[in-house]
This record gives structure tokens, C-alpha cells and sequence, in this order.
């Protein structure tokens, strides 16, 4: 059995969890209930025991196209073919805000022309496949149990008849023009508002109506009209379906173990909320307009600077990443019985860089901080008190060596990255003390400020290379060093940024694809694709440098990589193919940033820089 790319795959979501659906209509990748619950359905890491739930039109010569409904993330996949075309409408139904209801896989399926022969197989695997079940039929559907007792069951129902085979459920049926045949997949609690008798017609309609209705009125809200306003929307469609509507946390992507090199064993799990990627996420929406997510995030902020500043652990109050539910920490573990994708293994859950140091995190946050007061106006007397109680830990830890942006597993360094967000930390602290009259040590925040600006250019300018290097005294090149103008660090027409810039030109970007830094740098063994958030910054930083023509080439090239559907995953290998955990917030909000500086550098805005 073949797996598809991970770029020929669509997302939808409700966000609490997503499912992946392949170019040919079969949902691959499922974790139920939350985001990063144990998979349901994950053939697409190992296509034999991952579990799918797939329709399969009997059609010769077929093709296949997927679209969104305009501003919505309700997909559609289309079946092709000169003696007949059907469509599948894949959703889930948003949750009311303190309203429950089960999340729902929704599929619709219709015959558009001709007569077609349809099999469907819904085929899960609970536990990340690591966990039997039995299926026994019950109404109009067929209920699966699996042998966990802690795991729910969950219900497959269809308005065609179902029959089971093993463990597995199957529907062999045909349907000519304007019928239908609709499907729902989820749990069975409490409040499962599916009508007894399946879901037919009136009920799907309603569903699509309300799913759709909630995603064109977020979007909306967007106050973005310059140029590729449809690709900036996807985007901010995709972060707002990473976002979780009931704790405020946004994951890193949905999907885990999907490889930087095929082969290789960097396959990570995303399903965390990173801070710093957060941070970055809600700089992108604020940029757009959005405001509500910067509250929610604020508020489940609140609770992780709280309690780490009561009981700080041993490398300060707050740790890279958190569970979105922050159930404690997301045990790194591999997953052997699967094969990995396309071979690609070990295929890992959890992250074992929770445990990790990484000080540029205080520095995202305080730029959200000084952002989400700027726009938002989201300060309170708290929580500035809270920030100072940050900032009085990172005033006595700042020169620490650490892990880094990159997270490396080679021991700690003195990274410039960590150092320019600390920077950015008291730079950002100042700024809101001395524009809102707020009580602060100012002059200790200066002197601290002022000292890791000139660590930065003391330590980590390398002379003979004319540019600013990853870490202390080295000569190794560092993407992240894109984000000093970003940050407003340094000038972007400042002779050593543009030496710097030059630099990373030459030796880390082929063809407007960036890579993070040489291989053999970071510990882990085997080499990575292009990272594309990388990309973007640089595309940013050209235009902010004066060279705007060439960045809108770039830019132009970088939407070329794009999959059929707008989407990018974490990295590009060397032929193209996206690589890596998908989709990735990080790649969403970079490209937005890109496309909003580079459309007003294009149009003239003497107010380009909006910081």
C-alpha cells in the first residue's frame, strides 16, 4: 500500500483536534479527542497497521482535485473521470464555546455525474495502533471498544449499510447522479447531538451551514487587503485551526513523526504549544487584525508564569513547551511497531526538549507582551508584575549557556539567538514602563539591556566572515540571525547586517530555499531539509534591507512550494518535496509576516516597519 506525500494532504480541524485527508479521500491521520491524544487513524506513518478511513470510487482513468470552500477549512476532494464525478466534503463541526459536543469526523459524499461504485473502509487503530478493539453493529452504525478500558469507544455511523470484517468496517454500495452517502466518525458521550437515525441530508446541511458560517465570520475580521490576500487568509486560517478553543494554547502542527530527511531519524513531535511559536502566531494575527486569540492566550499564559514563578524548577519558571492542557510533561518515546513515513524512523511521541533550556523564550514573550498591550490593549497590574518577576529571574541568568531556537542534543551553548531575545526581553519591558508610566527598575533593565548589546557584538561577530555567527567565538552560519532585524536589533541597512545577510545568501540558501545552518552542528545525526520559515524571514529582511524586487521574486518562488492547497509543511527537501510535521504554524505566520511588510514596501507605506 503506496502513502501519499505529505504535501498531497488537505487539514481540517475544530480546533481541539485535525485530521489529515489525502489527495485520493482517505483521512490518514487522526488523533481523538485532542490534539494530542493517541492517534485513531495514522497510515500515513505506517500505511499497513495505522489505521485509515477511506472512500474509494471504482472509476477508471480517475483523477483527483482538492479545494477549501472559500474561507472556511471544509474540504473538498474530487473524483474525476470521463464516465463519472463525485466529491467528498470532509469537516468537523466547531464546538460551541461552553457547549459540548463530541468532536465528529463529517463526510459527504456525492455523485455529481454518472453512476458510480463506491467502498468505503473505516479501519481505526486505537493507541497509536498499540491497542486492539472489537467492532460490533449497533442501530445504524457500528460501535468500536477498544480492550483499554481507559480509552472510549467510538462510533461509526452511515446513511448505506455497514458491514463489519474483523476489526474493520466496510460499505459496498453505488450511487448515480445527485444521490448521496454521508458518514461520521467520533466518540459517543454525553451530549452527542448526532440524530439516532444517522446523518442524513437536513442534518449534514446544517452542520456545513454552521461550520462554514464560523469560519467566514473569523476571517472576516481580518483587516489585511494588499496583495495575496487569499494566501495570507489560508494562512491565518491554518493558525487559528492550530489554536485550541478551549484552553488558548496553539500547537506547533497537529501531526508527529513526520521526517526532516526521508530515511532520517529527526521525526519529532509537534503537538505541543512551543511559547516561542505561539508568541510569533499571535504577533502574525495581531498584524491581521485579530485580537480575541491574544486574551485566550493570555489568559492560559497567566496560569504557566504563575505557577513557575511560585515554584520555579531548576532552569527558571517557564520551560520551552507545554501540553496544551499542561497535564504535565509529553514523555518522549518511540513508537517501533510503526514502519515511519515512507521508512522513516524511529517515529517519535512527546518531546524530550521540554526539559530543555532555551532563554529566547522570555524574549517572545515579552514582544507579545509589549505587542498584545500596543493592539490589544491587554495589560493589567498583575500581570505586569508578573513580567517583572520573568525579567528578575532573567536578569541574574542571561549569559547562561543553553539549547537554543534549535534545540540541539549536543549540550549547551552560548547562543546568539538566546542572546538577541534577552535583548529583546528588557528592550521590550522598558518600552512598555516608560510609555505607560508603569513602576519598574528601569535603570537595572537598562544596564542589562545595554550589556547584552554589547555581548552580542563583542562575542558574536565573526570579523573574518563579516557577519554574526551562531554562537560565541565560532564560524558556524545560523538562519536565525535573520530575525536581528526582524526584532529591531539592528538597522536592515546597517553594513554589518547587510555583510551578515550576504553571508547566509551565499552558504545557507539555494534557490530561495534556507537552511538553518551547516549539518554536523546540532548533535543529531544525518542531514535536514530547507527550513521555510527561514525563507520567509529572509524575503523579510531583503525588503526591509531596500531590495524589494528581489524579495517579491523570492517570495514568488517560496509560493511555488506551497501544496495544491496553500499549505507548507516544517521543510523542503532538495527535490522539492514539503518534509517535516504539517501544517506548521511556524511557516504560516512567517509567510504572513513576509507578505504584509513586503506589500507595504511595494505600495510605498512610510509605516512598513508596524512594530
Amino acid at each position: 500500500m503506496s502513502t501519499p506525500l505529505i504535501e498531497q494532504h488537505g487539514v481540517i480541524g475544530n480546533m481541539r483536534s485535525a485530521a489529515l485527508v489525502s489527495i485520493d479521500g482517505a483521512i490518514d491521520f487522526y488523533c481523538y479527542p485532542a490534539f494530542d491524544s493517541p492517534s485513531v487513524f495514522a497510515a500515513l506513518l505506517d500505511p499497513e497497521k495505522g489505521g485509515v478511513f477511506e472512500i474509494v470510487p471504482k472509476i477508471d482513468a480517475m483523477r483527483t482535485k482538492q479545494l477549501y470552500l472559500p474561507n472556511t477549512n471544509i474540504l473538498v476532494t474530487r473524483f474525476l473521470s470521463d464516465d463519472g464525478v463525485a466529491e467528498v466534503t470532509d469537516l468537523m463541526p466547531i464546538m460551541d464555546e461552553g457547549k459540548h459536543r463530541p468532536t465528529q469526523l463529517i463526510r459527504n459524499l456525492r455523485v455529481i455525474k454518472g453512476e458510480i461504485q463506491f467502498r468505503v473502509r473505516c479501519a481505526p487503530r486505537f493507541d497509536y495502533a498499540r491497542c486492539s478493539h472489537t467492532a460490533s453493529a449497533q442501530g445504524d452504525g457500528v460501535v468500536f471498544h477498544p480492550e483499554n478500558q481507559e480509552l472510549k469507544p467510538m462510533r461509526v455511523r452511515s446513511t448505506v449499510p455497514l458491514s463489519v470484517e474483523g476489526k474493520d468496517v466496510i460499505a459496498d454500495f453505488k450511487l448515480g447522479k445527485n444521490e448521496y452517502a454521508n458518514f461520521t466518525f467520533g466518540g459517543i458521550e454525553e451530549g452527542d447531538e448526532t440524530p439516532e437515525d444517522g446523518i442524513h441530508e437536513e442534518a449534514f446541511d446544517g452542520f456545513l451551514s454552521e461550520t462554514s458560517r464560523y469560519w467566514r465570520d473569523w476571517v472576516s475580521h481580518s483587516r489585511y487587503q494588499g496583495r495575496w490576500r487569499e494566501t495570507v487568509n489560508r494562512s491565518a486560517l491554518i493558525l487559528k485551526l492550530l489554536s485550541s478553543q478551549e484552553y488558548g494554547a496553539i500547537i506547533a502542527a497537529p501531526t508527529f513523526g513526520l521526517p526532516e530527511r526521508l530515511g532520517g531519524a529527526r521525526n519529532w513531535d509537534y503537538r505541543l504549544c512551543w511559547l516561542r511559536d505561539s508568541s510569533f502566531t499571535l504577533f502574525a494575527l495581531l498584524r491581521l487584525g485579530f485580537t480575541d486569540e491574544v486574551s485566550k492566550f493570555g489568559g492560559w499564559m497567566r496560569e504557566r508564569v504563575t505557577s513557575g514563578l511560585k515554584e520555579p524548577h531548576e532552569d527558571g519558571p517557564l520551560k520551552p513547551m507545554y501540553r496544551i492542557h499542561d497535564s504535565g510533561d509529553f514523555v518522549e518515546e518511540t513508537l517501533d511497531h510503526f514502519s515511519g513515513y515512507r521508512d522513516s524512523r524511529p517515529v517519535r511521541i512527546g518531546n524530550a526538549a521540554q526539559s530543555q533550556l532555551q532563554l529566547d523564550i522570555y524574549g517572545e514573550l515579552m514582544d507579545f507582551a509589549y505587542l498584545g498591550a500596543k493592539y490589544a490593549n491587554s495589560l493589567s497590574y498583575d500581570g505586569w508584575n508578573r513580567m517583572k518577576g520573568l525579567l528578575g529571574w532573567l536578569q541574574q541568568n542571561w549569559e547562561r549557556p543553553d539549547e537554543g531556537i534549535w534545540e540541539v542534543r549536543n549540550g549547551r551553548q552560548h547562543f546568539l539567538h538566546s542572546r538577541l531575545m534577552c535583548w529583546v526581553a528588557f528592550d521590550r519591558a522598558l518600552r512598555l514602563a516608560e510609555k505607560r508610566s508603569l513602576v519598574a527598575p528601569v535603570e537595572e533593565w537598562r544596564a542589562t539591556r545595554d550589556a547584552i548589546h554589547e555581548d552580542i557584538y563583542k562575542n558574536f561577530w565573526n570579523e573574518e566572515l563579516k557577519s554574526f555567527v551562531q554562537s560565541k567565538g565560532s564560524n558556524t552560519l545560523d538562519a536565525s540571525v535573520l530575525l536581528m532585524p526582524l526584532m529591531r536589533f539592528i538597522n536592515a541597512t546597517d553594513p554589518r547586517w547587510l555583510s551578515t545577510m550576504a553571508a547566509i545568501e551565499e552558504h545557507l540558501e539555494e534557490g530561495g530555499v534556507v537552511y538553518r545552518y551547516a549539518s554536523g552542528v546540532d548533535g543529531l545525526d544525518g542531514t535536514e531539509g530547507g527550513f521555510t520559515p527561514c525563507s520567509f524571514w529572509l524575503i523579510e529582511c531583503l525588503a526591509r534591507s531596500g531590495q524589494v524586487e528581489k524579495a517579491q521574486l523570492m517570495f514568488d518562488k517560496m509560493l511555488g512550494y506551497a501544496n495544491h492547497l496553500g499549505l507548507y509543511s516544517e521543510e523542503l527537501g532538495q527535490n522539492g518535496d514539503q518534509l517535516g510535521n504539517f501544517p506548521q504554524a511556524l511557516t504560516h505566520l512567517a509567510l504572513i509576516s513576509a507578505a504584509f511588510f513586503l506589500d507595504r514596501k511595494l505600495s510605498g507605506s512610510r509605516d512598513a516597519t508596524w512594530q
